[in-house]
């Protein structure tokens, strides 16, 4: 499991801070469809706040405790009005619909089973007003990638960052991809000069192939709109960085995925 990945919600950000691109795209999203706006896995509310401080109302859905209450923090820091719940994207009841849904920063990933999946875009689509849309990004799985993630420890030169009370914080990362699951199982070691490993945190992480995705999607009666590669709207191809999808509302909801039940 990976709750304990985000119970620290400031080193989160430290570790994340950028995704300006994302930022953006998905505050152009926000004005391109108007309306109330729902994130689900909203966690700090990175991409959030930003929407919301452009003048759209918006609610943020997330699972961990500590996240949630450090985006009440930055909301409240920089003035912006916005409702916050606790909640777990695989069922939910908010009681009203959105004019757009988002999924960001590979939430989805977080989710294991292609039931827990289904049962999610069912939630969704009971929470989109007419001519309502759910977008969401998760990455594009490289092989090669996945090949390479044989459970050696090893520094993640990229990842390192700077915190105010430790200096230069250091991590590591050890991997192992379960194929038949599609879910990679990490450990993250954070240490700095004279602190090693003063942080250690398990992280599981799915893989959605392209393939599979409208599958997923068509079963929790939703349907694909647009599909890009990168945030600049590029159409997706095999070597794409991301997958970008825009769904919206099918005509009825397909029960048929109770065969992916265990």
């Amino acid at each position: 499991m990976s709750e304990q990945f985000y119970s620290d919600a400031r080193l989160y950000d430290r570790l994340f801070p950028g995704g300006a691109q994302a930022v953006d795209f998905y505050r152009a999203e926000a004005d391109r469809q108007g309306g109330y706006v729902l994130e689900l896995g909203c966690g700090t509310g990175h991409k959030l706040i930003p929407i919301a401080s452009d003048g759209h109302p918006c609610m943020g859905l997330e699972l961990s405790p500590d996240m949630l209450a450090e985006a009440e923090r930055k909301a409240g820091e920089r003035g912006v009005e916005l409702a916050w719940v606790q909640g777990d994207m695989r069922e939910f009841d908010l009681g009203r619909t959105f004019d757009l849904v988002i999924i960001a920063g590979n939430s989805l990933l977080h989710l294991h089973e292609a039931d827990d999946l289904v049962s999610c875009f069912r939630a969704v689509r009971r929470h989109l007003a007419p001519g309502a849309r759910l977008v969401f990004d998760v990455f594009n799985p490289s092989v090669r990638m996945l090949a390479q993630a044989d459970g050696v420890r090893r520094r993640r030169d990229a990842l390192s960052f700077v915190d105010p009370d430790r200096g230069v914080v250091h991590v590591d990362v050890a991997e192992t991809y379960d194929a038949a699951a599609q879910v990679t199982r990490g450990r993250w070691y954070f240490s700095t000069e004279s602190e090693a490993d003063f942080a250690v945190a398990p992280l599981e992480i799915r893989s959605i192939f392209p393939q599979e995705l409208p599958l997923l999607l068509s079963l929790g009666g939703l349907r694909v709109v647009e599909c890009w590669g990168d945030w600049s709207r590029a159409p997706f191809t095999a070597d794409a960085p991301l997958q970008l999808y825009v769904c919206e509302s099918g005509q009825t909801e397909d029960r048929s995925s109770d065969w992916l039940k265990k």
